[in-house]
């Protein structure tokens, strides 16, 4: 792409903010991810949809890919530019645009932050329940790309139940206007369930209509020991039928020495092989006696060696730290991440059969598990071998995901739970969903995207 391309966008728009230095390249040009080299053209900033439309007819007349761009806290690189796309940032789209409070919908713009989006939600007295631990940095429509999940997905599901209606510019620039906020609507297709999870390859959310709920009964937060991993369904048994809950969270003790070694508050005196992070309804003394309750029979069967029940706010986010705090402190080790998910049914036998794989194929490295026990979504982080050359390593971790995806198969479950494809897991794209249905999202790219353009080879490849 030449200068002069670039200088014609720049006379189309005379407004349009644009980033060319190298930075900022390479600022905006990827995610959490960090396996890639960003290459984009450059970085456009839009304000408007108008602007974003003429982005889109100003690439398709140039060839050029879009990579749409929010808070880049995404781990399977979708939102990586590698080979001279314009990265199109929301970062100037974040606001709140209006509130509705018969239908309870708040329109907003892709670049809001999450947080944000719950904090404007608490200000009309009601509650967005999807969360996680990058709220603070991760995007609405990043939300949207990926059908995001988290912590309160056992009762509240993913992004796809709290979005009403959808703005996308498509790949040829022309607006739509998806559901415009209805709770029923039978005529023909819902386009706007094929946006969301799309990671930005069918067109680029500009707006979004978000239902708002009440906000929860008072909760508490357990943090319990446990001595195996088998007991892990068995707490999660008792405490689904004994409570009202809305997270059941669990993580390893390799995962609770990293976290802990990063600034997090252990209130147990010994390690432990696993651990769990339940939050329940406790808004009466009948519900908080019933968690008691709940506590005292898995100890006496012996699922649970140790427990501790929050007493205040603090302690409650102090022990959500143990678990939200994993990440975070993994991230210097720059680890390698499956996400993966399988029916609840099946976590025992998959877990077990998962774990053998990893005591056989990574005896060298340091194996972090974590996740949603609840909603049958499990994270896997791989913190490479003292000694070992990156290239190596991700090599090795490439061999035994292609084992995991195989026995993921066998288990009709998915390579990707809430991070999306992107670059990281194109190749095991085909061990989750059919060949025919692989043609058919072709096939629906082709006809929202026919150039192309629209985050090209993410999910799996396109040509232009």
């Amino acid at each position: 792409m030449s200068d002069s391309s670039l200088s014609g966008l720049r006379q189309r728009l005379s407004a349009l903010r644009l980033k060319t230095d190298a930075a900022d390249l390479e600022f905006y040009g990827r995610d959490w991810t960090r396996r890639w080299t960003p290459t984009p053209l450059a970085i456009a900033l839009p304000s408007d949809i108008a602007e974003v439309q003429e982005i889109v007819r100003w690439a398709v007349e140039n060839r050029v890919g879009i990579v749409p761009s929010g808070g880049r806290t995404g781990l399977s690189g979708g939102a990586v530019a590698t080979n001279g796309e314009l990265v199109l940032s929301f970062e100037r789209m974040n606001r709140v645009l209006g509130f509705d409070p018969v239908d309870r919908l708040l329109s907003v713009q892709p670049g809001l932050a999450l947080e944000a989006l719950q904090n404007a939600a608490r200000e009309q007295g009601l509650y967005y329940p999807v969360d996680f631990a990058s709220r603070g940095s991760c995007s609405i429509g990043g939300n949207i790309a990926t059908n995001a999940g988290g912590i309160r997905v056992i009762r509240y599901g993913n992004t796809r139940e709290w979005i009403a209606g959808l703005k996308l510019v498509t790949g040829s620039g022309e607006l739509l206007d998806l559901n415009r906020g209805l709770v029923k609507n039978s005529s023909g297709y819902d386009l706007r369930h094929l946006v969301i999870g799309a990671e930005g390859t069918l067109g680029l959310v500009v707006e979004a209509e978000v239902r708002l709920t009440d906000a929860p009964v008072e909760s508490n937060v357990m943090l319990l020991a446990l001595p195996a991993m088998e007991n892990l369904m068995q707490v999660y048994a008792a405490c689904r039928n004994g409570l009202g809950i809305s997270a059941f969270e669990f993580f390893t003790d390799r995962a609770r020495e990293h976290v802990v070694r990063h600034g997090a508050s252990d209130p147990f005196g010994q390690m432990h092989p696993y651990y769990v992070i339940v939050e329940f309804d406790a808004a009466d003394e009948e519900q908080r006696a019933s968690a008691l309750a709940v506590f005292e029979r898995c100890f006496s069967e012996g699922w649970v060696q140790d427990g501790v029940i929050s007493q205040s706010v603090a302690q409650a986010a102090a022990l959500w730290r143990l678990r939200e705090g994993i990440s975070e402190s993994l991230a210097p080790w720059k680890p390698y991440k499956n996400d993966i998910s399988v029916r609840i049914s099946a976590i025992p036998s998959f877990m077990q059969a998962m774990h053998e794989i990893f005591q056989r194929e990574y005896p060298q490295h340091d194996v972090v598990w974590f996740g949603h026990i609840g909603d049958g979504n499990l994270h896997i982080n791989v913190i490479k071998a003292d000694g070992m050359e990156e290239e190596a390593f991700i090599a090795d971790c490439e061999r035994v995901t292609a084992l995991l995806s195989h026995t993921l198969a066998r288990f009709n479950g998915s390579i990707s739970a809430e991070h999306g494809i992107g670059l990281v897991k194109k190749k095991y794209l085909a061990e989750t969903r059919s060949e025919a249905e692989v043609a058919i999202m072709r096939g629906i790219k082709q006809v929202l995207d026919p150039h192309g353009i629209m985050n090209p080879g993410k999910v799996f490849d396109t040509f232009r």
